[in-house]
């Protein structure tokens, strides 16, 4: 029996095909923001009444979540649709950091990134080289920050990448016409410092199972290892401490580790009036912490959980300040500005930072040293053929003016 692999789309078409499926997306959320918004209308009026039905409850947790499944869906397709429309021409799929892919396309055929792959055991790769199987693998999901998407990056060629910060201090004065023109106080210069860490995967496979796999375990082990190393450059770009990773930007604020370390000094925090419950107009005064300067291009960050909670909020005249996207390409706002699902960031909690707004761009520098390299090793620990793969990078807060954080009660 002959058997059919559906093939990937490609160029015009598939812009068409996906922009379809996220025009569908669109219309689905906005129908269910419309059944959320009648549902919490019921739940507000049972409140007034003092009372609370576990099932207007349990409607009104399911639309909640199916609404955050559909704006994490679409984010997703628009992402995936700006890719293809770069790659339309030559039908290519941009990834986040193309130079994992790449170097493992220009090494080898091979396995699995935590585990040394041989055919005798079925659970580290015997289930690849089987007779006759079904040819794909179903991924257990990792979620990956999109931290390099909107902070700055720079490439740099040596060991560390130094900043200079002007910290004002220049001094003038008023005059008569033959009054004395003393010298007056010249703008100071401070420095820091972006030193990259390396992160790295060491993954082995059989000779034999290099030969004999069923699957293209050469696409699916690049993107095993982008996804690790994205996965732990998003924690690190977050909460990272500087030991041999980024510095988390988290750690920059006032009273956090690093609070010290920008000669601008740290990052502004809001103080919530509660450990476990946030007030609409608490999110309105972080926006009006951030000088206006910064607020053009200013975007929220916060986790799937938060966003849910945040959904429920309205402002003083009762309308919603969270909006779902109406047109492909433009993410959810809250209060007008755009929202990053950051799956690092933290959950509502006593003491917790589960929401930051500003001008990540401007706020937060990633530094590349080089990109990836792999190192092919058969030698050292035959039958199996070893993978090292390293990247050097760095982190940390360039400007933290540029950025505001919500920092909950203690218990």
């Amino acid at each position: 029996m002959t058997k059919h692999f559906a093939m990937p789309r490609r160029g015009i078409l598939a812009v068409r095909a996906d922009a379809s499926d996220l025009k569908a997306m669109i219309s689905s959320l906005n129908k269910d923001w419309e059944s959320f918004k009648a549902t919490m209308a019921e739940k507000d009026k049972e409140l007034l009444k003092k009372f609370d039905d576990v099932v207007t409850t349990d409607k009104l947790n399911k639309i909640n979540s199916s609404v955050s499944e559909l704006q994490a869906a679409i984010d997703q397709a628009n992402a995936k649709l700006a890719a293809i429309q770069v790659g339309a021409g030559g039908g290519s799929r941009q990834i986040s950091d193309p130079e994992y892919t790449e170097a493992w396309h220009a090494h080898f055929r091979k396995g699995e990134v935590q585990a040394s792959l041989n055919k005798g055991t079925a659970s580290e790769g015997g289930y690849l080289a089987p007779v006759e199987w079904d040819r794909t693998i179903t991924d257990k999901l990792i979620e990956v920050s999109p931290m390099r998407q909107i902070a700055a990056v720079q490439t740099i060629s040596t060991a560390g990448f130094k900043k200079v910060f002007n910290l004002r201090g220049t001094a003038s004065g008023w005059v008569g016409e033959t009054t004395a023109r003393p010298q007056t106080n010249t703008a100071t210069f401070g420095e820091m410092t972006f030193t990259p860490g390396e992160i790295y995967a060491n993954p082995a496979a059989t000779q034999q199972m290099l030969d004999d796999a069923a699957v293209d375990l050469e696409s699916w082990l690049a993107m095993e290892v982008e996804t690790e190393f994205s996965y732990q450059e998003g924690l690190a770009f977050i909460s990272g401490n500087g030991t041999n990773k980024p510095y988390g930007f988290l750690t920059f604020v006032t009273g956090g580790t690093h609070a010290a370390t920008n000669p601008l000094g740290s990052i502004e925090v809001k103080d919530a009036a509660a450990a476990a419950a946030i007030a609409s107009d608490e999110l309105i005064d972080l926006i009006y912490l951030l000088p206006s300067a910064f607020t053009q291009n200013a975007r929220w960050i916060m986790n799937r959980t938060t966003q849910g909670v945040v959904r429920k909020l309205k402002d003083g005249d009762g309308n919603y300040l969270w909006q779902p996207t109406f047109v492909a390409g433009q993410p959810a706002t809250i209060a007008g500005y755009p929202v990053t699902e950051m799956p690092g960031m933290p959950d509502i909690a006593a003491n917790a930072l589960p929401i930051a707004f500003g001008d990540f761009r401007r706020g937060y520098l990633i530094v590349d040293r080089t990109g990836v390299r792999v190192l092919r090793d058969p030698f050292t620990n035959k039958p199996y053929v070893h993978f090292y793969t390293t990247k050097r990078v760095g982190g940390g807060v360039q400007n933290p003016e540029t950025i505001k954080v919500l920092k909950m009660a203690a218990a």
